[in-house]
């Protein structure tokens, strides 16, 4: 899950044109951005991905030639089956990052899109340029775009899109606070003027605040989508599927899969059974059970990237958390190290920036493992004889961490209640009305710190100097400056122990043989399916 419950932009401030050539890190990205190229903008190939609901995915694509209108449509279905899925389509004012999987890049599209490691795309908008003091960014509108409901899509569109985010305050809106207006000069350009350097602009409209949408539809958007992406939503069941079709309208190539079925599965063990059986085409495997599917013929194990952080919120609103020394000892109290080893894999994390992502320091020094330390702390802070604490937790995420957790709390005289719920009740209390102690959340989006200089958040955290720093990196003149005021303020985050981070996962994707092109890195936040197929 992530804040929604995004990253330093690779955008190129210092001179009057902004290069948009998509090439990526990796090879297989290369390949598929320059597909993406030669269709002018996004692609619109498709694929099947099966995620967990924590699972990050790594980079993992096939290397397929552009396909031809000849051969680019042929009608096969790719089963997605997802553990978090979600609540409603309303991408606009719902928390998920369900949403941003299923939706973004598939039939929303944003102004312009981002590669998982944030390099910057073309999508609705082919090209875009930047002033010389970076307060302005003219974006240039591919000519034949248009909605699946056959509208066109214009200037006028984009307008409205990005400026009733703020209007209307949706799902993100903060990340818009630099933007003074927005036009637009004819229909198919778009001017954006700042009222400050913000070397996260292009980033962020790259997301849900960048998202257009047509301003003359009148759909229910919690239960259907009118967008600009290679897919159109066919039918959603709540709790059960989602289903989306070829896009007819789509002004790319058609999409190489005629249907996806995003299918909700209740656990991991479910999503085990479900490869075993064969009737998904990709998912995410919980590294505990990798070696149920190994000796599976039908496919094959990929692992990769993520830039997830399992985290172990506090309630810094409430008692004892708004005691420093409380939350000092559940730090010291945290064997990190074992925690990674009982999950299966992944790295261990430190403070609220993974290593992927600007702003990142090793803080591993602040709370080492320490016991002791933590029962000293706890007699301090007045809980020598003991503390009972209550962690709420979604059920999908399983129980090896919280037993471990419980455990490891234990030892210190921490006496730990895990209470599992389900997801829309875990989001309304915990996430929406703060009602909790300690909770366990997979924060699946890159480059979200803005969440730690927010008080409103769910984790009640309200340090102003953090706050400070941060809206100072949003306004830096340069990308070393955006990094080094993030460095300095999550070290204050870390030292402040305003949570704990647990760990970032390395996934495991079990891939069908024949379907190829299916994006793995960091899809529990963006999975893309434009460059996916089935080969027969």
């Amino acid at each position: 899950m992530s804040d929604d419950l995004s990253t330093e932009q690779t955008e190129q401030t210092d001179t009057s044109s902004v290069s948009t050539d998509p090439t990526l890190t990796d090879q297989s990205a290369a390949n598929a951005a320059a597909r993406r190229k030669r269709r002018i903008l996004i692609s619109a190939a498709t694929a099947v991905v099966v995620l967990a609901a924590a699972g990050g995915i790594a980079a993992w694509a096939a290397n397929e030639p552009a396909s031809s209108p000849s051969n680019a449509a042929p009608e096969t279905t790719l089963t997605v089956a997802l553990q978090l899925f979600p609540e409603n389509l309303d991408i606009r004012s719902t928390a998920g990052a369900a949403l941003d999987q299923t939706l973004i890049d598939n039939v929303y599209q944003p102004l312009v899109s981002r590669d998982p490691r944030g390099k910057i795309l073309p999508s609705v908008a082919k090209s875009w340029t930047v002033s010389q003091d970076a307060l302005t960014y003219t974006f240039a509108l591919a000519p034949d775009a248009a909605f699946s409901n056959g509208d066109p899509l214009t200037a006028a569109d984009v307008v409205w899109s990005i400026t009733e985010v703020t209007a209307k305050q949706y799902h993100d809106y903060q990340a818009l606070a630099s933007v003074g207006s927005v036009t637009a000069s004819d229909e198919h350009t778009v001017v954006v003027k700042l009222k400050q350097p913000d070397p996260t602009l292009l980033y962020n409209l790259a997301g849900r605040v960048g998202l257009v949408f047509d301003q003359k539809a009148t759909n229910d958007r919690k239960s259907t989508a009118i967008g600009s992406g290679p897919f159109q939503v066919s039918s959603f069941k709540p709790g059960a599927t989602l289903t989306l079709t070829r896009n007819p309208k789509y002004r790319g190539d058609p999409a190489q899969v005629g249907t996806v079925v995003f299918k909700l599965f209740s656990d991991t063990n479910a999503i085990v059974n479900a490869v075993q059986a064969g009737t998904v085409d990709v998912a995410s495997i919980d590294p505990n059970l990798r070696s149920q599917v190994q000796n599976n013929t039908g496919y094959d194990l990929v692992t990769g990237f993520a830039s997830d952080k399992f985290t172990l919120a506090f309630n810094n609103r409430v008692a004892p958390f708004t005691d420093l020394r409380v939350r000092q000892a559940i730090r010291y109290a945290i064997d990190h190290a074992a925690i990674v080893k009982a999950v299966g894999g992944g790295k261990t994390l430190s403070g609220p920036i993974v290593e992927s992502d600007p702003g990142y320091q090793d803080l591993s020094g602040l709370y080492p493992y320490d016991p002791a330390k933590a029962r000293q702390l706890l007699a301090e802070a007045g809980h020598g004889n003991g503390l009972e604490l209550t962690l709420r937790i979604a059920s999908f995420y399983g129980s090896t961490v919280t037993d471990l957790l419980t455990s490891q709390l234990a030892q210190v005289g921490i006496k730990l209640t895990v209470k599992a719920e389900e997801f829309a009740t875990w989001l309304k209390d915990v996430y929406t009305n703060h009602d909790y102690q300690l909770s366990i959340v997979d924060h699946a989006e890159a480059r979200d710190f803005y969440n730690w200089a927010n008080p409103k958040y769910y984790f009640g955290y309200d340090n102003q100097q953090v706050q400070q720093l941060y809206q100072q990196a949003t306004t830096a003149a340069s990308e070393a400056e955006y990094a080094s005021l993030l460095q300095q303020a999550a070290r204050i985050v870390a030292q402040d122990a305003a949570a704990d981070w647990l760990y970032n996962p390395t996934p495991t994707i079990a891939v069908r043989k024949g379907v190829t092109g299916v994006p793995t890195d960091s899809t529990s936040s963006r999975l893309d399916l434009t460059d996916a197929k089935i080969s027969k």
